[in-house]
């Protein structure tokens, strides 16, 4: 097949940044032609397989986000504050990058808004990927928003939830929507595997000279260690991880930036280390170095793909008890162990001192047993034959 992918951010960090890079590789390695349109000004740093990469000029170089950040070239504004003489001025660039790759036989467009309207303006048929941001943090209480996703959707081949979660999400903010499939996201199983503890340090402290954090220093002993990845915003519940160790015998690794790092630097108990932004480069053996991941979000989320990442690795990821989050603990297969009342320190201490309390080998039969798990659901080889399977057309 002939795809165009597009996205409208970048290729870097998390969420359908990573979703997009790692679709496109595993269609080219299938054989199909992809082009990815999006916004990303280093493509070079990043396995596409081969897809290629346009970026489309945008009208006043505006992008409009969900969640600010900073991105280079260009100046980020939420969506809820474009115009809509703004938003169509931005639908219709992409629109117009779309058609002058044309014709595909499929237009794979990410997120309701803007993917949906960018994709019915392409003229080509499309599919749609609901990745939840949009629906939370910029549709939900905007019925013209919501009212603009639902239309466009309508002219959708299929619309992708990443979990039952994020279906009835979508029904909530758009009203019912036909056609909707459930294919959760992927996870790069031989990028996250398990590591021998020497082994990832050997390859964690190199691979990080580009970091300002002394990670040979903080791992020369093995206390155990306790992770979170993700943004540093309040909704992601990192102050909840912050609480729950008080009275535990462990410390912290917090990966990632956002605007509430100052308090949560407040917040934190001696010994935590905040590493900043990582990439997955690190990641991959920053993980095996842990004894476990906590995703503590207050705030639902679509699927909890970096509890995947830390299963992937060998590593028990604990999580909140709602949305798509506990949904990778059923499918990993002992939710028990892994979810805890949201925002509830005193039930996450509970679980992280369970699991670190377990002898070393069963927990590493554990990890291994959650391995398998991701590897037969949520490998990214199974998910994007299940996003072209004509099954769900």
């Amino acid at each position: 097949m002939r795809i165009l992918l597009w996205h409208g951010y970048l290729l870097g960090g998390t969420g359908s940044n990573v979703y997009t890079r790692s679709i496109a590789r595993e269609w080219m390695r299938a054989g199909h032609d992809v082009t990815v349109v999006c916004q990303e000004r280093h493509p070079e740093r990043y396995d596409l397989g081969g897809a290629r990469v346009v970026v489309p000029e945008l009208p006043e170089r505006l992008l409009p986000v969900f969640v600010l950040d900073e991105y280079e070239g260009l100046e980020a504004r939420l969506l809820v504050n474009f115009t809509p003489e703004q938003r169509d001025a931005y639908v219709a660039a992409n629109a117009a990058a779309l058609r002058e790759l044309g014709p595909a036989d499929l237009v794979f467009a990410n997120h309701v808004l803007l993917g949906a309207p960018v994709g019915a303006a392409s003229g080509m048929p499309y599919r749609v990927k609901a990745h939840g941001s949009e629906l939370e943090y910029a549709m939900r209480g905007r019925p013209d928003l919501a009212a603009w996703g639902a239309e466009t959707l309508a002219g959708a081949d299929v619309i992708y939830a990443g979990s039952e979660h994020i279906r009835q999400v979508l029904d909530d903010v758009c009203g019912h929507t036909e056609r909707v499939e459930i294919v959760p996201p992927g996870v790069d199983v031989d990028e996250f595997r398990p590591e021998s503890r020497g082994d990832a340090l050997s390859a964690l402290v190199p691979e990080a000279d580009d970091v300002p954090v002394d990670f040979a220093e903080f791992f020369a002993d093995d206390a155990p260690t306790v992770l979170y990845f993700g943004k540093l915003i309040e909704n992601k519940g990192v102050q909840v991880l912050l609480e729950a160790l008080d009275g535990l015998d462990a410390r912290a690794v917090v990966v990632g930036f956002g605007d509430y790092r100052d308090e949560l630097e407040r917040l934190a108990p001696p010994g935590t280390l905040f590493t900043g932004q990582l990439e997955h480069r690190h990641l991959r053996h920053l993980l095996p170095l842990c004894d476990v991941a906590v995703v503590p979000s207050i705030f639902p989320e679509a699927f909890g793909m970096v509890a995947a990442e830390a299963a992937a690795a060998g590593v028990l990821p604990v999580v909140s008890a709602h949305s798509g989050l506990a949904e990778v603990a059923e499918g990993l297969g002992f939710p028990e162990l892994l979810t805890f009342p949201t925002g509830d320190a005193d039930a996450l201490r509970e679980r992280l001192a369970a699991i670190l309390g377990l002898p070393t080998e069963r927990r590493r039969e554990l990890g291994l047993a959650a391995r398998r798990a991701v590897e037969e659901r949520w490998s990214w080889s199974v998910v994007a034959e299940r996003l072209l399977s004509p099954a769900a057309a």
